[in-house]
């Protein structure tokens, strides 16, 4: 069943009613007007459309400039040519080393700091005994 075949409720009877009085108050100028932007909506609507493949147009632009900020990102970020000498970075291992092993952390803590200290000095020294 098509909606124009369906009866009227009260409420599209009352609205339908109160639109078309509200129309005969309607000047003969404005009742021009209103029927001329309806005819240009009309006309409009059933002018052809532009194809699909012209919006794509801006294509090779917008690709170019994705590109050439791509480039620009990539060059902004990039890291430093050489890494750290082997000595910079030693103590920073050694130091996460013993941070991450708790029974050393313990000893230190337990008094026996001066015995680490003579160990160091002499695992950096390359001396033994």
């Amino acid at each position: 069943m098509s909606p124009q075949n369906e009866p009227l409720s009260a409420f599209e009877r009352n609205a339908r009613t109160v639109l078309e009085e509200s129309l005969l108050r309607i000047d003969a100028r404005t009742r021009s007007r209103l029927n001329q932007a309806r005819h240009a909506a009309l006309e409009a609507a059933q002018a052809p459309r532009r194809a699909w493949w012209h919006s794509f147009t801006l294509m090779p632009a917008a690709g170019a400039a994705a590109a050439a900020l791509l480039v620009a990102v990539m060059l902004w970020h990039r890291e430093p040519a050489g890494d750290l000498p082997l000595d910079a970075q030693r103590p920073v291992v050694e130091d996460m080393d013993m941070l991450a092993d708790s029974d050393a952390l313990e000893l230190v803590e337990g008094g026996d700091g001066s015995f680490y200290e003579w160990a160091a000095t002499q695992g950096e020294n390359g001396e033994s005994g």
